[in-house]
């Protein structure tokens, strides 16, 4: 159920060069007449939609994290929204 997503982060810390544990809780239920999972819907709902909200690890620059994800998504626009605190979590 969750693996695309699962899939998905883990590539995403992969090319960030970033590990860390994944820990996944899940109670309630999705009627599927209602939409999806979250981790089930389609990326092109979520680029519809447009947003994408990506917490970057450290290393990579915004900029940098912007052109990845123009690039995976083959997207002609796209920005970056947050703080600059360094040390801010």
């Amino acid at each position: 159920m969750y693996s695309r997503g699962i899939e998905f982060l883990r590539n995403l810390d992969r090319l960030c060069g970033f590990q860390r544990k994944l820990v996944i809780k899940s109670e309630l239920e999705t009627d599927e007449k209602y939409g999806y999972y979250p981790v089930e819907r389609p990326i092109e709902e979520y680029i519809k939609q447009g947003v994408i909200n990506l917490d970057k690890p450290p290393g990579p620059t915004s900029h940098e994290v912007v052109a990845w994800i123009k690039r995976m998504f083959n997207l002609p626009k796209a920005g970056h929204g947050g703080t600059l605190e360094p040390l801010t979590q």
